[in-house]
């Protein structure tokens, strides 16, 4: 088990972070919690998940990944 921090440019109110959050909790062994005031999402995986798929995940819901830590 391992932990990520992504930043995210975008996301702009709870709806937002709402979206970015189930994009991430969709994907199989991930577990996410967004703070919308720091931009960013606390991201838990419970198995290997590449850095690409975390973003291609909040891609895909119009918001950009700006780093990851």
């Amino acid at each position: 088990m391992s932990e990520k921090t992504l930043q995210i440019k975008g996301m702009s109110c709870g709806h937002c972070s709402a979206r970015v959050e189930k994009a991430l909790n969709a994907i199989d062994g991930v577990t996410a919690a967004v703070d919308l005031e720091a931009n960013s999402a606390k991201v838990t995986l419970l198995k290997e998940v590449s850095d690409e798929t975390l973003k291609a995940a909040v891609d895909n819901v119009g918001y950009e990944v700006v780093g990851i830590k």
